[in-house]
């Protein structure tokens, strides 16, 4: 069986299930912040007599419900707890065979970038891991010292610590390889917090309560301040996933700059719908991050090519795009490790090349991470070929 096409489907179905455990991760997640935020002292005094702290009614799907929190638990557990946890876990395990197969099987298609750092596969993979194991690591350390008493220092020394990651990032692998990772590195965190701290704290309160003590209030504290963490990484680890489709973002020169900038507005963003679940949204703090977005767009404005030339005939071109770019866009791609042409685009005709030209101006002239890691070795002088080509209408 062709090697391409057994990868292929792997990508498929490992990309699949990651989405769907993502997906309910994420929307349990974001659905009991809403829930914590919105409750309401019991209506019932009885409720409030037997512990019961906040609840909140909704209507759904054609019926009522309640949901009701206890200050600390209830009077008598009962036979069943359900637990959130799998849904991280299995998003985490989903995510990391993706990545191995994407990013570490396919390295010098997708990791790798000779003109940002001549890196061997092996040295790739380990510095890729390396990034995952020293993420949680450094995240945790933090959070367990002192600075991890005092919420706005914690922030900005953690904010400073991702600002380092995505520069070290963009200056080790490709733009695409180095966004994936520092998404990685965040959702590593995110699904270790919920293994080494907020579930521990959860079993460490249910056997307080069948003990019959007290429990640890030290694990609720940190329960709550790493699902704090969790919430506002969420949007950014988001952008990531999507990010191989904006070459224009990741491809910039200033890639690590432009990726800390739109991780700081998916952050501020976030801390606002927080806030509004709590009726307290400051209309500032969306500003904040719609104006830090804005200014990110700004920043990966494409700047000027030195053309050098007037325009450049299709005759010229074709046999630029044959070479260079046919390899993987043709309808049986010759490139190894390439079953199908990615995203579906074929550029075997004249009539098919100059239908793709504004992509191919943007992907090989202006972003330059077309050929991936330039593993089909175009030149410079043919990048500029393609933008007086296409400066010139693409004809």
């Amino acid at each position: 069986m062709d090697v391409a096409f057994v990868a292929d489907w792997l990508n498929l179905v490992l990309r699949w299930a990651h989405m769907i455990v993502g997906i309910a991760w994420i929307g349990a997640s974001f659905y009991f912040i809403w829930l914590d935020n919105h409750l309401r002292p019991p209506i019932d005094p009885a409720d409030k007599a037997k512990g019961i702290g906040g609840e909140v009614w909704a209507v759904h799907g054609g019926g009522f419900y309640t949901a009701k929190k206890f200050v600390l638990a209830p009077e008598k557990l009962p036979p069943e707890l359900h637990w959130f946890k799998w849904e991280a876990y299995t998003t985490l395990i989903t995510g990391f065979f993706l990545l191995c197969l994407v990013y570490y099987y396919g390295a010098e298609i997708a990791l790798i970038d000779p003109a940002v750092m001549p890196l061997t596969r092996p040295e790739a993979i380990a510095i890729g891991l390396g990034f995952l194991v020293l993420g949680w690591l450094v995240y945790d350390g933090l959070c367990r010292s002192a600075f991890g008493e005092d919420d706005a220092v914690l922030g900005g020394l953690l904010a400073l610590y991702c600002a380092i990651a995505a520069w070290a990032l963009c200056h080790l692998f490709s733009g695409r390889g180095a966004y994936l990772h520092f998404g990685s590195m965040l959702g590593t965190i995110m699904v270790l917090n919920v293994y080494f701290v907020i579930i521990p704290g959860q079993r460490e309160l249910v056997r307080a309560k069948e003990e019959g003590r007290a429990p640890d209030p030290r694990f609720g504290a940190m329960g709550r301040q790493r699902s704090v963490h969790n919430t506002y990484f969420t949007l950014p680890v988001l952008f990531t996933m999507i990010s191989n489709h904006y070459a224009g973002v990741y491809g910039h020169p200033w890639n690590w700059v432009l990726l800390i900038l739109i991780s700081a507005s998916g952050a501020l963003v976030r801390v606002w719908f927080v806030q509004r679940h709590k009726g307290e949204a400051d209309p500032l703090v969306l500003g904040a991050g719609l104006v830090v977005l804005a200014i990110t767009a700004l920043l990966a404005l494409p700047r000027p090519i030195d053309l050098g030339g007037g325009p450049v005939a299709f005759d010229q071109i074709q046999p630029i795009i044959q070479s260079r770019c046919a390899p993987c866009h043709s309808a049986k791609p010759t490139q190894e490790g390439i079953a199908a042409p990615p995203k579906g685009v074929i550029l075997e005709t004249p009539s098919q090349i100059q239908a793709m030209a504004a992509a191919i101006n943007q992907q090989a002239a202006v972003s330059r991470v077309m050929p991936p890691g330039n593993m089909t070795h175009m030149t410079d002088a043919e990048r500029r070929l393609i933008a007086r080509w296409f400066a010139g209408g693409a004809q």
